[in-house]
């Protein structure tokens, strides 16, 4: 049994953040305020912080305007543009202009299942956030340095016990102005200088990226392609009958022309039923062996898993039942996620992954050349036109292995191999030095900030 001795003071003191239950006052939680307050922290409220909670008004998405962020973008110190961003048009951006996000403003996600996650918002161009996210203004502190410090520790476990309710948890903003925080103005400067080279080093990586790609499809003659969508066009019935498909999407005519552009290679091409190994969905996890598990959720824009999830066999979801190995590629068949695509590094050797994903390898494609091809917009447009089904459109298996592949040649492949892997380490970088940051204020708040500086210079 865990218990608190608090008295009448902190009771009214909490009284202010509308928080007198029990939860409150766990001894974990006291023992992280205590020591802020140790230290010489201040309340947010003292460095003049700004925090808005966003009104919800009813907008509609369009093809093209202004950002509009929901809090499935705000990740723990990234703002994920990769999750279907949306956009709303510049009348209805003008309707929700306090909602309006600037350059270095930090989110935090107000509720749900993933209240807490904290982000500091670094595109030039101005954005509107939902109503499931506060904005803040960091006033008299650090903006990098608050993002850091929300996601070390001492800040998550603050932010988790602001949080109320069961089925749907909340962060009230009165909470949020009581967070104490150190004001260590060196330690803050250092924590920029690391926040913006992790921020310049994940640019580097999306570059390399990009340069994996133009370079496949330039060598397939395919760098300005554009795909026609064609509002009429026939088939005959013989195409029907081998397809064995009657929905008109199917036999757009902009799907024959990528094929027949593939086709026209020069090197040749083969299907990913005769040319890919692709893996059974039939592995069963030992209950009390502890696996590491990749959703959907876990993919990150080029091609890299962000996180998974650690649990054991007894404990997973019963869609995990892919065992993938380094080297593999997973493919999501799910239309509307047919871009979250990732390549299997060692640290994920002999994960789970969900029957979401097709799990693939190949003798004649090297693994990263097949996640370029695969993630571009030729590879897309095969997967789209395999998806079928009705509530849950998907490509299966049989569709999948019709997916046209072309036998790019040795010496591009070793080029396009090249790129993707300096991109994979240019992010891994940039993870790295936030961790460092992380922990940096972690050691300033156990030891001191001359400590924590010293140990940023030399890890960094």
């Amino acid at each position: 049994m865990q218990y608190s001795i608090v008295d009448y003071e902190s009771i009214v003191d909490a009284s202010h953040s509308l928080r007198l239950d029990a939860e409150f006052f766990r001894p974990d939680y006291l023992q992280v305020q205590h020591r802020l307050e140790a230290i010489g922290s201040h309340r947010l409220s003292d460095f003049h912080v700004n925090i808005r909670h966003p009104k919800e008004i009813k907008r509609n998405y369009v093809d093209d305007g202004v950002l509009f962020l929901r809090a499935q973008n705000v990740r723990p110190l990234s703002i994920d543009l990769t999750a279907n961003p949306v956009y709303i048009s510049e009348e209805d951006a003008e309707r929700l202009k306090e909602n309006t996000i600037q350059y270095k403003d930090i989110l935090i996600t107000r509720s749900g299942a993933n209240a807490g996650q904290c982000a500091i918002y670094l595109e030039n161009s101005h954005a509107i956030s939902s109503s499931h996210t506060f904005i803040l203004k960091s006033g008299n502190l650090n903006p990098f340095f608050l993002t850091i410090f929300f996601n070390s520790r001492y800040g998550r476990t603050l932010i988790e016990r602001g949080k109320y309710g069961s089925s749907q948890p909340e962060i009230a903003p009165p909470f949020l102005y009581q967070i104490p925080v150190p004001n260590w103005k060196n330690l803050q400067t250092e924590i920029e200088k690391t926040y913006v080279r992790s921020k310049k080093l994940t640019e580097l990586s999306k570059t390399r990226y990009a340069e994996a790609e133009a370079l496949l499809l330039s060598e397939l003659g395919l760098a300005d392609w554009q795909p026609k969508h064609t509002l009429t066009f026939a088939t005959d019935y013989a195409s029907m009958q081998r397809a064995e498909r009657i929905d008109a999407d199917y036999f757009q005519p902009k799907y024959d022309h990528i094929i027949s552009a593939i086709k026209s290679y020069p090197e040749g091409c083969g299907t990913v039923a005769n040319q890919v190994h692709l893996k059974d969905s039939s592995f069963k996890s030992e209950p009390e062996t502890e696996y590491k598990y990749i959703e959907l959720a876990n993919i990150g824009g080029s091609g890299e898993i962000k996180d998974c999830m650690v649990a054991q066999g007894q404990d997973l979801p019963s869609r995990a039942r892919c065992k993938v190995n380094a080297g593999d590629v997973i493919v999501s068949s799910v239309e509307g996620s047919l871009e979250s695509i990732a390549l299997i590094t060692e640290e994920y050797d002999n994960a789970l992954c969900s029957t979401g994903f097709h799990a693939i390898n190949s003798d004649v494609l090297n693994s990263e050349t097949l996640l370029v091809f695969l993630k571009s917009s030729v590879g897309q447009l095969q997967l789209k036109k395999g998806c079928s089904g009705t509530i849950l459109t998907a490509i299966n298996r049989e569709e999948f292995g019709r997916s046209v592949v072309p036998f790019i040649t040795t010496d591009k492949q070793s080029e396009i191999r090249q790129k993707v892997m300096e991109s994979f380490n240019f992010r891994k970088h940039a993870k790295d030095l936030l961790e460092h940051a992380k922990r940096a204020v972690e050691i300033a708040i156990e030891q001191d900030e001359r400590t924590a500086i010293d140990w940023l210079g030399s890890v960094s």
